[in-house]
């Protein structure tokens, strides 16, 4: 048994993988003031609802974009688990080739993306991942993660519309009918909704450019069906596609040891 840990802006998720399927996902919110044993409460009683010993589970992956939370989810995991985390970095997986810049300043969950999708399409490919942060990542079919664009995800841009205008609640993320609203909320929607819509396409065609039309795009991230208009864009729609990099990567390192 596997599991994958991905530490994100919002929420830390926990995956268990087990017979080529992912057997328990679970989510906790990502809260850097809270102490080890916040995390190791919440996990034990989720291992124990499943009925799931933490001997069963002989690799553990971890991925984090929060960098105030990776020790604590680190010795947290340590005390469970009697097999080493393998947390992963830009030189975690020997087949891929990160050229960028700054290799370093790259998220660990978009390294897990790229691993993904260089393993399960071995095409150029560019992944969009609806999460706190928007971000599309371009990797080459040769391996190489060429490089990213990043924008505020869907609610983040909500919430900062919220907190600075004093008279715009927060709304539902709810594609509407209409570009044109007829109330707050619904022009909240329409601008939001249908504005990062065409943006998403923006984006996507114009990397497609630069990669002279060879690109396909595949989605992922917890808002990744919630504009639906943006289905035929995307190859495959797949809310788990980090973790399945996380696994992939955890595969490939136990089986070179």
């Amino acid at each position: 048994m596997l599991l994958a840990v991905d530490v994100g802006n919002t929420d830390t998720v926990f995956g268990l993988y087990e017979r080529d399927s992912w057997t328990h996902v679970w989510r906790v919110r990502s809260l850097a003031q809270e102490s080890e044993s916040h995390y190791a409460s919440r996990l034990m009683l989720h291992f124990l609802e499943a009925g799931i010993s933490f001997d069963d589970v002989k690799t553990v992956v971890l991925s984090s974009v929060v960098p105030a939370l990776t020790p604590t989810i680190q010795k947290m995991l340590r005390s469970f688990f009697s097999v080493d985390t393998i947390t992963v970095g830009p030189n975690t997986f020997p087949g891929l080739t990160i050229a960028i810049d700054h290799p370093h300043e790259l998220g660990a969950d978009l390294i897990a993306n790229a691993v993904a999708v260089m393993t399960r399409y071995k095409q150029n490919c560019v992944v969009v991942d609806f999460g706190t942060a928007l971000t599309f990542t371009t990797v080459s079919n040769k391996g190489e993660i060429l490089g990213v664009a990043i924008l505020p995800g869907l609610v983040t841009a909500v919430k900062a519309l919220f907190a600075n205008t004093a008279q715009l609640p927060e709304v539902p993320l709810k594609l509407p009918a209409s570009a044109i609203g007829k109330n707050t909320v619904q022009s909240i929607q329409a601008g939001i909704l249908l504005g990062y819509e065409g943006l998403v396409k923006s984006l996507i065609h114009r990397i497609r450019l630069e990669m002279n039309g060879d690109c396909i795009a595949v989605a992922t991230g917890g808002l990744s069906s919630i504009i639906d208009t943006l289905r035929d864009e995307f190859i495959e729609i797949d809310p788990k596609l980090t973790l399945d990099g996380l696994r992939i990567i955890g595969e490939k390192i136990n089986a070179t040891r």
